[in-house]
Formats: structure tokens, sequence, C-alpha cells
């Protein structure tokens, strides 16, 4: 199986890693260029880049994939049975589409048509659905509107975070993946279109995505929290500086959005529009992620204050 894969973030190590297991001849990877991280701007290659760097695959890191340049290193490859692609990052154009003998198949993170666009597992705790999942499919030029090949679930555990959620679609959609190959292979799988009518958008999240509002509900303030942590974050404004949610959880309370109900061990117990969330671990500003009960010790916080 002659494959070239495409991807840039650990999910997509998942899917690299099963093809290098399955035996497949991985002819190059196809990855985004180091970007600058951190504080310091330190750059830095993207997981796809580490990975394929330590198992001898030639990487490509065009800032353009539709550039001529990567066409004609591509068509050097020789014959392709497939392109691989999981969270790579760019749109693919219909010339390298059309290049493998079997086509582009994508490893998308979630139940499609549900969750089309580039934070489909973020989406899926965002809008509080109890299930997600994985679905393979095959590229097409529109946005993750490809006909469905297979699909795999699990149910979403009420403490997922991105954070958590991720890696466990990773290895889901990594194992699918192989099933897909190989049942392409062999002649096994039919296509199905999707039902645009049924398609919902998950947009790249920017900065102020996880900006929590207390007066939504605690489910709608936990989905937040859930769909933003760990990137780009949840936080609430004090003292007009953002004080970031590390953890949290639902609770018990009742009285003013934004109010402090109770001050515990635990944590700081917040009133929502309905219901209550207890933070339980915060970060200041420019500063290190703490334990929430050391953070209203710190302010002298107490039932009746207002977070906001």
């Amino acid at each position: 199986m002659r494959v070239v894969f495409m991807g840039t973030t650990d999910f997509a190590v998942k899917s690299l890693d099963k093809l290098v297991a399955m035996g497949a001849d991985v002819l190059a990877c196809v990855t985004q260029p180091d970007r600058p991280k951190g504080r310091k701007k330190i750059l830095t290659p993207p997981p796809v880049k580490v990975y394929a760097l330590e198992h001898n695959i030639p990487v490509l890191q065009p800032e353009k994939i539709s550039s001529p340049e990567v066409f004609e290193d591509l068509k050097a490859l020789g014959n392709l049975d497939f392109i691989a692609v999981a969270a790579y990052g760019q749109k693919v154009p219909k010339s390298v589409l059309d290049m493998p003998r079997y086509g582009c198949v994508n490893v998308h993170g979630s139940l499609l048509p549900r969750h089309r666009g580039a934070a489909p597992m973020q989406y899926t705790l965002l809008c509080g659905d109890k299930v997600g999942g994985v679905t393979t499919m095959m590229m097409a030029e529109g946005l993750d509107t490809g006909d469905m090949l297979l699909k795999a679930q699990i149910d979403i555990d009420d403490n997922d975070t991105a954070g958590t959620l991720t890696p466990k679609l990773a290895a889901l959609g990594a194992d699918l993946l192989e099933k897909t190959l190989m049942g392409m292979m062999n002649g096994e799988i039919t296509p199905i279109p999707q039902d645009d009518s049924a398609a919902t958008v998950a947009r790249s999240l920017k900065s102020d995505a996880g900006f929590i509002d207390f007066a939504k509900s605690a489910q709608e303030t936990l989905n937040i929290y859930r769909g933003t942590t760990p990137a780009p974050g949840a936080y609430t404004l004090t003292e007009g500086r953002r004080l970031k949610i590390i953890a949290a959880e639902k609770a018990d309370a009742q009285g003013e959005p934004g109010t402090v109900f109770d001050v515990t061990k635990k944590g700081i117990v917040v009133c929502c529009g309905e219901g209550g969330v207890l933070l339980k671990e915060l970060q200041p500003e420019g500063k290190k992620p703490m334990a929430a009960a050391d953070y209203a010790r710190g302010k002298r916080i107490v039932k009746g204050d207002t977070l906001r």
C-alpha cells in the first residue's frame, strides 16, 4: 500500500503511527511549517514532523499545499494508492485529490455531517453532545462534504474536556483508518453521501471563545469550559484581567449569576443563570495555575462576593 500522509497535530500522529504499524509504504508526510510557540516564540516543529523524522519518512512543509511545486513533489513519488489525511489544516486542491488510485481519505473527529470544520471535537463538547465519534470520508473540494466511508462512536464522559476527548478519538480514528483503507482495497466499502440538511459547522475557535458568562446555565457554562480546555482556554474577567479556569464541575447553587455561593476546600462555588459551578483550579493572568481555594484565600473572597 503506497501512501502519502497529510497531518499536523497529535491527533494526526495516531493515524500516521497506525499506517506505519500496518506496514504501509508511507512515501512522505505533508505537514504544516514549523511555527513559533510559547512566550519565547521558539520555532517548533509540528508533532507529525517529529514522528516522521524519527521513522525516516521524508517530510514536506509547504506554506500552501496548492502550490505547483507541491504537486510536482508528490507526482515525483510515483503511483499512489491513497493519500491519508488527519487534522492537516489546509484545503487540499483537486489536482492533489485526484492523484491516488483509491482517492484521498480523511479521518474526521466527529460523526458527520455534524460538526464539519476545523474544530469538531471542541464543538462536540461545546454543543453538549452525549455521543462523539470519528468518520472516515472521501475528500472533496468542499468543507468536509465528501462521501462517508466508515463511522465509529463513543459515549462522552461528563468530565471530558477537549484535552481528554481528543486522544480517545485519535485512537478510534487510527483504527478506523486501517479498516477503511483495507476495506476499500478489497472492494468492501460503499461510500455514502452526506445529508447536507443535517450539517453543522465547527469553525476554528478564536481566543475569546472560552469567555464564561455566568448568566448562562451551569450546563452551558460547563460546555464552554469543556470545549475550550486546554485551548484556547476558558476564562472569566476579574479586576479587568483574565482569570483562566483550569478545572471546574457542576455544583448546587442558587443566586444572582456571578455571585459566590460558597468557598470550600474544594474551591469556589459560583451561581449561574441556572444552577452553579465549582471552580477547582484557576490561573490568574501572568501567574501559574493554583487551587481555587488558595486563590480565594489570597483574594479574601467570601460568600456573596461577585466573580465576573
